[in-house]
């Protein structure tokens, strides 16, 4: 059964914190996180590397070979966050040059990283949403100019949702991820209001919630699984278990 909490604390750990007020005349722009907000991410990713590992297997079979070990690829991922901290907001650039750091390791070309990247990142482009994510989507769109905020590298065009949205922003553009408060003024801007007319909807308590609110943008905190809200004193605006319910607390 969906549920809708508003008006509430959510937080069970500080039973001092307030109740925040949703204020949905306030909203004239409505910005969007995209991974685990319109589509489950992982079995996305899980596909994209079985894709990935297609292709080395065709074109670079050591590498191939080295990649099926998961211990080797873990290292290489944390050798590479290690190596290239200026990337940690481009998720499409540490895929890249992690890959090109498995080549050389595996003792294969390294310029095979853009093909084998590209392969891979072609497939992360077809996503399957949640059901409740187009009715969502035909319902904001109707009503608020939308503009995408994500720290993955989903192209909203290439997924096939650009129509909704007036605008997209990515932390791998932008330069700075989620959190940061930037990234949120940014989307604001985009869309030509300030942070205080903006709703953001998003699934990450953390990135999404606590960057939102530090934004001063109004949070509708998109919570399917019923976790706990861990980030008193502040609160989210409004907390739906599906964007349906969303929609009917802005009818």
């Amino acid at each position: 059964m969906n549920t809708l909490h508003a008006d509430a604390p959510l937080s069970h750990a500080d039973g001092g914190s307030k109740a925040v007020t949703f204020d949905p005349q306030r909203i004239r722009v409505v910005t969007l996180d995209l991974d685990d907000t319109l589509w489950p991410i992982w079995p996305t990713i899980a596909r994209a590397e079985g894709v990935l590992q297609q292709w080395l297997d065709a074109n670079a079979p050591a590498t191939a070979a080295l990649g099926r070990d998961k211990d080797t690829l873990r290292e290489v991922r944390n050798q590479m966050q290690t190596l290239r901290p200026d990337l940690s907001h481009d998720m499409s650039a540490l895929r890249r040059e992690s890959i090109r750091l498995l080549l050389q390791r595996a003792g294969d070309d390294p310029s095979l990283a853009e093909p084998a990247f590209e392969a891979f990142f072609a497939e992360r482009q077809r996503v399957d949403l949640f059901e409740d994510a187009l009715p969502a989507l035909e319902f904001l769109a109707s009503r608020f100019p939308l503009v995408a905020l994500s720290n993955g590298n989903a192209d909203v065009k290439r997924v096939g949702l650009g129509a909704y949205f007036h605008a997209s922003i990515s932390a791998r553009e932008f330069g700075v991820a989620k959190p940061d408060a930037r990234i949120f003024h940014a989307g604001a801007a985009a869309a030509g209001v300030s942070t205080a007319e903006v709703l953001h909807i998003g699934d990450d308590a953390h990135l999404d919630g606590v960057g939102a609110l530090n934004a001063g943008m109004q949070l509708a905190w998109l919570n399917r699984t019923e976790a706990l809200w861990a980030h008193a004193p502040l609160q989210p605006h409004l907390t739906v278990t599906d964007l349906l319910a969303l929609c009917r607390a802005l009818a």
